[in-house]
């Protein structure tokens, strides 16, 4: 028990110092989309719960307009499919390492986001720390940021009165810089023309309240029809 309660610590110790970037990060963003929650009409429990059961950032802003508009159990689906599908190829990536790793694979498997397995996947792990407790623990610390940072965005929200005009453009914003990100990766832009010229088009023929769907058909065909001459410009990865 003893050498047991040791390996974790151990675990413990070492992996802490990988997340102290993913804490300051997440809790700013968890404390605003708290506070996002709360003045869209939702109690703390609300993101409390959702950062704990979805926990996928960019995700939770999203559904938060998604509660608040008309039931479209579809295009939820889709929606979701398509900003976490990148998870598909991190799962992929992950299957050597999370072997052996006895339950603990499937709470690897369920919080595995993008700043866990960036850790995860490079860390150099020392001989002596157990690599399964290591990457538990680098998985539970960031989930328990993000939550704390949401469940006190969603207190501080009920707490204290200030002008919240424009908060909702986080999650504008957010994407405007993933879009930015994926742009100055990319050297010919081929999935950012793909993505704008199907959103101008669908926005333009079915409307603002109904082209998602269309338009992430259109993205799905065209990044399918020109796969080969996006990935031999390193468009995908």
């Amino acid at each position: 028990m003893i050498d047991k309660s040791s390996a974790k610590l151990k675990a413990l110790k070492a992996a802490f110092p990988y997340t102290i970037p993913i804490f300051a990060g997440f809790w700013f963003l968890g404390i605003t989309y708290g506070i996002y929650m709360n003045v869209s009409g939702f109690s703390f429990i609300y993101p409390m719960i959702m950062s704990l059961i979805i926990f996928g950032g960019s995700l939770e802003f999203v559904a938060v307009s998604m509660l608040l508009g008309r039931f479209a159990p579809l295009q939820t689906l889709v929606m979701v499919l398509m900003i976490q599908a990148r998870h598909l190829f991190y799962g992929i990536s992950m299957l050597d390492k999370f072997k052996n790793m006895g339950w603990k694979k499937f709470y690897l498997i369920f919080g595995m986001c993008d700043e866990t397995f960036s850790i995860n996947y490079t860390a150099d792990i020392p001989p002596d720390v157990d690599r399964g407790w290591f990457m538990f623990f680098v998985t539970l610390l960031n989930q328990f940021y993000w939550v704390s940072g949401a469940t006190i965005g969603g207190i501080l929200g009920s707490l204290i009165t200030f002008n919240t005009e424009g908060l909702d453009f986080v999650m504008t914003a957010m994407f405007v810089v993933i879009f930015l990100e994926q742009w100055l990766k990319e050297g010919k832009h081929f999935t950012a023309y793909i993505g704008l010229a199907a959103s101008l088009l669908c926005l333009f023929w079915f409307g603002a309240d109904s082209f998602l769907l269309p338009s992430m058909a259109c993205i799905i065909a065209g990044l399918t029809f020109f796969r080969k001459p996006i990935e031999k410009a390193g468009g995908l990865v």
